[in-house]
């Protein structure tokens, strides 16, 4: 195996599979990374079984070549050295070569570095996966989605379901729901008239997949194609390749959590609810779950306050757009609030309350496809 490539290209793609590499794994192997040279281009993978990422670098895109002098084969090398060497080296092209006995060499520029390899053909071959039931989406939009959930999964394994985001396709609608049974984030976006047919309720992607993805994916327009199986799940680009396993499991239903009616509405501006509830949590942090407590007052004056016995007090007014219905007094967790807040890409935001031990609900005004759920803490 032979190729010179452009070093950033190749440290791109190496970033992009290192994510799916760990030092834990059973299977000694996958501890490397496995390149490959084709006529065509070089394909980078990296695996810890639970996902899969393979990157790929075409030998010509737009008119500029990425690699050249490609003499085809593969071998798979320490993934703990080899991403240190390729940033560090001296020239803008890198050139890399193996030979029968597994060694290679790494040369740029006055540099060169000589590694031992491991045979590729003994690397676990991916699933090619092939199903009916795929979608496309674009990417900024799934990225979006990915924020607007996934930060309320539950970060404890007793329940190993809810560290995963539930995925929901029907009446096409897509829906992505989180919770870790404290707090709930759900977000659903229309999908192309094409996926009419698709319909599918209980995949649940692991939180972590979704987060190792959101960081790899550039912020474009372009489409990205998610295919799901028994057990897998594929999200394809151009020239990304990621594949996660699903989560084991019914995932709860959770559309009987979310209130029907509100008996207090209070709608006001984002950034300053968010900006106040951070000021009371920083005397909040000595309490266990940082609680701040939320009161409705007359003339559309929202007072927040916290209250630590050994730290002291804080106390803030608002003033809200407008609240409607019942007197209020809740508390709740401070960083469950914030959390939810961050995430509304509104000015203005809509806090439906059913009474001070009931679940409440946060949107964005003017929109009902997000919709962020939290329970409030009993204080006495």
């Amino acid at each position: 195996m032979k190729f010179v490539i452009q070093r950033d290209q190749l440290m791109d793609s190496v970033q992009h599979v290192m994510k799916a590499i760990s030092s834990r794994t059973t299977i000694p192997i996958l501890t490397g990374l496995k390149i490959e040279a084709k006529d065509d281009g070089v394909k980078l993978t990296g695996s810890d079984s639970d996902i899969s990422i393979e990157s790929f670098i075409p030998k010509e895109e737009d008119g500029i070549i990425n690699v050249e002098q490609i003499e085809p084969g593969s071998i798979v090398l320490q993934a703990k050295y080899f991403p240190d060497i390729v940033r560090k080296l001296p020239q803008k092209t890198v050139e890399i070569e193996s030979d029968d006995h597994l060694k290679v060499t790494i040369r740029s520029g006055s540099a060169e570095f000589h590694l031992n390899g491991q045979d590729a053909d003994e690397y676990p071959q991916l699933a090619q996966l092939h199903t009916e039931d795929s979608f496309e989406i674009p990417i900024d939009l799934l990225k979006n989605l990915i924020k607007q959930t996934v930060f309320a999964v539950s970060t404890v394994e007793t329940r190993p379901i809810l560290t995963g985001v539930n995925m929901k396709v029907e009446d096409n609608h897509l829906d992505f729901i989180a919770t870790d049974s404290h707090r709930l984030a759900s977000r659903k976006i229309p999908l192309e008239k094409s996926s009419s047919q698709l319909k599918f309720s209980n995949v649940v992607i692991p939180g972590k997949s979704l987060n190792e993805l959101n960081k790899i994916l550039d912020d474009t327009h372009d489409n990205i194609e998610v295919s799901v199986t028994e057990n897998q799940i594929l999200f394809r680009t151009k020239n990304l390749y990621f594949l996660s396993r699903l989560l084991d499991g019914n995932y709860p239903e959770t559309s009987r959590l979310i209130p029907e009616q509100s008996k207090t509405i209070v709608y006001g501006n984002t950034k300053e609810l968010l900006n106040s509830i951070d000021r009371a949590s920083l005397l909040a942090k000595e309490s266990r779950n940082n609680v701040v407590r939320l009161q409705t007052k007359e003339n559309n004056q929202i007072e927040i306050t916290s209250n630590s016995p050994e730290v002291g007090k804080v106390v803030e007014e608002l003033t809200a757009k407008s609240i409607e219905g019942e007197e209020l007094k809740i508390s709740f967790s401070a960083k469950y609030m914030m959390d939810a807040l961050k995430v509304v890409e509104n000015e203005q935001v809509k806090i439906e309350f059913t009474g001070a031990m009931r679940p409440f609900i946060i949107r964005p005004i003017d929109n009902d496809n997000v919709l962020q759920l939290i329970l409030p803490v009993r204080t006495y």
